[in-house]
């Protein structure tokens, strides 16, 4: 998606996503803006540890050119080692949070000093921010279980109470849905992807050296 965005750009002329929806400002343009992303990833010790190399090298690379094209990261791990947050990652992400830790070192793989390890939990955290030479201590929003719970109680609610009422069909289903049903959608695309799928599932992950060790392919195609 960033590489899409970027070639949009490239043949726009434009040097970032502001110049590019700035010329999709008027009606007459046939052309729809670019919608800004946030990608978040929940816990990045899983994928570091399935496959660290790879992780670390997509992740470093969104961080350092996806911003220009209207993609921002947020990443979150419940175990900051050093093997987890690298020195790499964490040089390109000068805005830190840290929540409530169970030791110094922990705090300081996050916001490179002690503190962490003294918060109050539910909330309580230090925010550094990337033009800030100490970090702030703040109070952050939380959500307990039982709010969670009220919560999705009462999109359910809304949800059958719409449903009941006709405005809403039973069962919806999006158009990426109904395009994987479509045996085009696999014909229409590389004739190895069947056998990359069935890869993925009994492996338990994917990568593009995966692809290329287990199927014998070109890193291009295998990373496509």
């Amino acid at each position: 998606e960033m590489d899409r965005r970027y070639k949009l750009l490239e043949a726009d002329g434009a040097r970032n996503i502001m110049m590019y929806n700035d010329k999709r400002q008027s009606a007459e343009s046939a052309e729809a803006k670019l919608p800004y992303l946030v990608i978040m990833i929940d816990e990045i010790g899983d994928l570091m540890l399935k496959n660290a190399d790879d992780t670390e090298r997509a992740i470093t690379r969104l961080a350092q050119m996806a911003r220009a094209v209207g993609m921002h990261m947020v990443i979150a791990t419940q175990r900051p080692s050093v093997d987890v947050i690298t020195g790499l990652i964490k040089a390109n992400f000068p805005s830190r949070i840290a929540f409530s830790v169970a030791s110094g070192g922990d705090s300081r793989v996050i916001i490179d000093r002690p503190g962490a390890e003294d918060l109050l939990g539910s909330g309580d955290m230090l925010f550094l921010s990337s033009d800030a030479a100490a970090p702030q201590r703040v109070q952050g929003c939380f959500v307990s279980e039982e709010d969670s719970r009220e919560v999705v109680a009462h999109w359910r609610d809304q949800y059958e109470k719409q449903v009941e009422a006709g405005n809403l069909p039973a069962k919806p289903i999006g158009p990426w849905e109904r395009s994987l049903q479509r045996r085009q959608f696999l014909a229409d695309t590389d004739p190895m992807l069947e056998d990359v799928l069935k890869l993925v599932v009994d492996a338990g992950e994917a990568s593009a050296s995966l692809i290329q060790r287990r199927l014998g392919l070109g890193y291009p195609r295998a990373a496509r």
